[in-house]
């Protein structure tokens, strides 16, 4: 299979890229950990005016009708800045469950009003404990004893959580299920609820590597500029080798988050065991350019005023959302160690 995105892919990425690192800058980001809600309505609304929100909405419902492998290179600028909006929840988590979902009603609803931006859908599962920005949401999705209800914000009860990230909002969600509707149950339910995990551990994973490539190009920079016995010490082989230990293994992560895009769309069998590599992979060098890019950034590494830490701790987070290492391994060895583990054109990984 190629893997060779297209070239209107391409600009698509570089257009949305130029558009978040003008919007979504440091100092805005630290604006809004001061805000009531640490959210910006007029930036989802510029984000739904690009046609973002509505980018894996089919056309029917007023999307753009594209899919997981359009959008993972998007899911990487959006880590790229540490987007403070849940623009890839929305496209790999949200939308998918309700599209997938038998509920008609639900999707006349609230699809149309995701691509306009006139609505955000957050899903909860019990795997992930908290739920983001619930505070914000005009509809969750939530699991709960093996079966998903749409539930109304205002109808349940939420309790704010700190995280390491002060740009997640996190929330406990109790609700009464009996005033809620219920998606799904059973075997159904399980289907939509392993999709969304698959969804939102891509997602994560696609920003992992933008988090990761944001932190070397800051060391870059820093290292560049910082100086010691009269050179930079960008020049010390030291600080190259902490580079480009980051490098070569962000590059190598970068297909697995495609190959994992490409198995969802087409419902290929190994989809478990592709979502669970790249989460590893991308979770994996994102911690890694947290731990040499502090490195190199000695003690102002850890200081709050460098912009190190907006991403770093962004990396820290999500290394245990939508599961975490241990759940991640098990799936792959599941897959490779498996009696009927099969290798053939369909299932090459």
């Amino acid at each position: 299979m190629d893997f060779t995105f297209s070239e209107d892919q391409l600009l698509f990425q570089e257009s949305v890229h130029d558009f978040l690192v003008n919007e979504v800058t440091p100092e805005k980001i630290r604006e809004l950990w001061e805000s009531e809600t640490g959210r910006s309505p007029e930036l989802w609304a510029q984000l739904a005016e690009m046609g973002l929100t509505g980018i894996t909405v089919p056309e029917d419902f007023g999307g753009l009708g594209m899919q997981m492998l359009d959008f993972v290179l998007l899911g990487q600028e959006c880590g790229y800045v540490a987007l403070p909006a849940p623009l890839v929840h929305t496209a790999m988590v949200a939308v998918p469950l309700l599209v997938n979902s038998k509920s008609d009603s639900l999707k006349q609803t609230w699809l149309p009003k995701i691509a306009a931006g006139e609505a955000v859908v957050m899903v909860g599962l019990e795997q992930n404990v908290f739920v983001e920005d619930a505070h914000i949401a005009d509809l969750l999705i939530l699991e709960k004893a093996g079966a998903l209800y749409a539930v109304d914000p205002q109808a349940a009860a939420l309790r704010a959580n700190e995280s390491v990230d002060l740009s997640r909002k996190l929330f406990t969600v109790e609700f009464d299920e009996t005033k809620a509707e219920k998606i799904a149950d059973g075997a159904a339910a399980q289907t939509l609820t392993e999709a969304a995990r698959n969804g939102g551990a891509l997602g994560v994973a696609a920003e992992a590597l933008g988090l990761a490539q944001r932190m070397v190009d800051i060391s870059v920079q820093y290292t560049g500029e910082r100086k010691q016995f009269g050179v930079a010490i960008g020049t010390f082989q030291a600080v190259k080798h902490h580079m480009a230990n980051i490098a070569y293994r962000l590059e190598y992560a970068k297909a697995p988050a495609a190959r994992a895009a490409y198995a969802i769309d087409n419902g290929q069998d190994c989809i478990a065991m592709a979502v669970s590599h790249v989460k590893l992979a991308a979770c994996e060098v994102a911690n890694l350019a947290a731990k040499n890019c502090i490195q190199v950034h000695g003690a102002m590494g850890y200081t709050w005023e460098v912009d190190l830490h907006i991403y770093m701790k962004r990396a820290w987070a999500y290394a245990n959302t939508w599961g975490d290492a241990a759940f991640h391994k098990q799936r792959v060895a599941a897959y490779v160690l498996a009696d009927d583990a099969k290798l053939g054109a369909g299932n090459t990984f």
